[in-house]
């Protein structure tokens, strides 16, 4: 495999969360592996890889574990929307990720914690602090409220207020609230925390996470993701 270097490799599940990062780029090149589309190029003076990966968790860890080995990014971002599960965050503001958790990893059964990633022996993810601050400081530069805790990924769609209550209470812990829901990062924090690769997850709340989600989502979907894009951009900008 022919190695290329890359300042920031950038995931997105759908092709409405990178296709404006990807038109932005400029000396583009385009490689597929395993299906994926990669589009490497100059973005805002960068070195930066995006690819779509498709949704789910699956998906989403063949992308990252892919572009680590082809780009060797110095740092990945999961860019995207969300489901809230906290009421002091909204549809149109942005869920920062201090650490990610697997809400469908259930070995509880056999005696272990809820949440328990088996091999790694971990329930949270930590995503990189210096990665997250400077996700912060391009959120404020954008002017779009924020918060930031724990984000919650599983292989469903979450639209009950039973499944945001359920998560909440498995992953909320003394200092971290549960923030948001989805279905990608943590298999890509998971990738990246085995690789040793600094990571942060950037996600705009497209709706509820609850009984209205089936009609927030596709109201809300391409506000959102045009959030995380304009986001996205300035933190690459201001990347050193």
């Amino acid at each position: 495999m022919n190695v290329k270097k890359t300042d920031i490799g950038i995931i997105g599940a759908m092709k409405i969360e990178v296709e404006a990062l990807c038109a932005a780029m400029t000396d583009t090149e385009v490689e597929v592996i395993s299906g994926i589309e990669f589009v490497s190029g100059n973005l805002r003076g960068k070195r930066v890889v995006c690819a779509k990966c498709g949704i789910g968790k699956v998906f989403a860890a063949m992308c990252a574990q892919t572009m680590i080995l082809k780009y060797t990014p110095a740092v990945m971002i999961n860019s995207g929307v969300a489901g809230t599960l906290s009421p002091e965050l909204s549809i149109g503001q942005i869920a920062l990720a201090d650490q990610m958790v697997q809400h469908d990893m259930d070995t509880s059964p056999i005696g272990d914690p809820v949440g328990l990633i088996s091999g790694i022996n971990v329930i949270y993810l930590p995503a990189d602090t210096a990665v997250t601050a400077r996700l912060a400081a391009a959120v404020e530069s954008v002017g779009v409220p924020y918060k930031r805790g724990t984000v919650a990924s599983g292989d469903q769609f979450i639209c009950h207020t039973a499944d945001k209550e359920r998560i909440c209470a498995a992953f909320e812990t003394a200092d971290k609230p549960v923030i948001a829901c989805e279905m990608e990062g943590a298999a890509i924090g998971q990738v990246c925390y085995v690789n040793e690769v600094p990571y942060g997850i950037l996600r705009a709340i497209s709706d509820g996470g609850d009984e209205q989600a089936f009609s927030d989502y596709p109201t809300f979907l391409a506000a959102a993701a045009k959030t995380a894009t304009e986001v996205m951009l300035r933190f690459v900008e201001d990347w050193e």
